[in-house]
């Protein structure tokens, strides 16, 4: 199972440096993970940025993998996550969400370099 957060979509939708970094993960639907909040994070981004018809596109793109609703499980373990690894609540919430599902997180975000089960790529 692969899990794409927030940095990778906005990477892949905006055809930057590491879009292609995110296609594969991306493009086996079967395995896609998408938790609730990267929905919401991706789809305000995009809202702010190109407006509600592109908006509503990603976010009907991203629902093509299984999303994964924020549970009162994930929660917890987020809060636990986030202080052992002294990260933000949303990047805490996402990772806990990869880890409970079994998934490999996909990310260029520096706050998830060096955990395990991450990909990470550095932003060029």
């Amino acid at each position: 199972m692969n899990l794409v957060d927030s940095c990778g979509w906005l990477e892949y939708l905006a055809d930057g440096p590491n879009a292609g970094a995110f296609e594969k993960p991306l493009s086996n639907l079967s395995e896609l993970l998408v938790p609730t909040l990267s929905l919401f994070e991706v789809f305000r981004v995009v809202l702010r940025e190109r407006g509600e018809e592109e908006a509503l596109q990603a976010a009907a793109l991203m629902r093509k993998g299984r999303v994964i609703p924020l549970t009162e499980e994930i929660a917890l373990w987020g809060a636990k996550v986030s202080l052992e690894r002294r990260l933000p609540m949303a990047d805490s919430l996402i990772y806990a969400t990869a880890l409970q599902q079994g998934a490999v997180l996909w990310t260029q975000d520096a706050d998830f370099q060096g955990l395990p089960k991450v990909r990470y790529f550095p932003k060029p």
